[in-house]
């Protein structure tokens, strides 16, 4: 099965809430919440892959001291295997806006159970909660 490793952030606003950002129609799990990040490439670090997508989708600018590992996801859909670190990330220049069709929305961490996500995301939710 092929391993697909996807680096994922939480970025955690001053008031403590997370960025969850809405997965567009036409994409795979369109309508479903997760925390922003992307592929991580051949040629790249997780946390590169982190800083190159936050620039992307979010039109913010982070760096690899800004990222604290926090947990990860290993989860198998039916055609790949996710290995997702998940970061947290306080501190970043510029206001996150989406620039790539997606709905951004901040979310405490004890109401994310309310928004619907991928499965590798779910179990990410209690280390998050209980974390802040």
């Amino acid at each position: 099965m092929k391993v697909v490793v996807v680096s994922a952030v939480a970025l955690i606003d001053i008031d403590g809430r997370v960025l969850l950002a809405q997965r567009p129609e036409g994409k795979p799990m369109a309508g479903l919440w997760e925390f922003p990040g992307g592929k991580v490439e051949a040629d790249e670090t997780p946390e590169h892959a982190l800083i190159r997508e936050l620039s992307e989708e979010l039109g913010i600018d982070t760096w690899a001291s800004c990222l604290a590992p926090l947990t990860f996801a290993s989860h198998s859909y039916d055609d790949f295997h996710l290995l997702m670190p998940l970061f947290a990330c306080r501190k970043w220049n510029g206001t996150p806006r989406a620039q790539e069709g997606q709905t951004l929305k901040w979310v405490r961490p004890n109401e994310m159970r309310e928004y619907p996500m991928p499965a590798a995301d779910i179990p990410l939710i209690p280390i998050l909660r209980d974390w802040l």
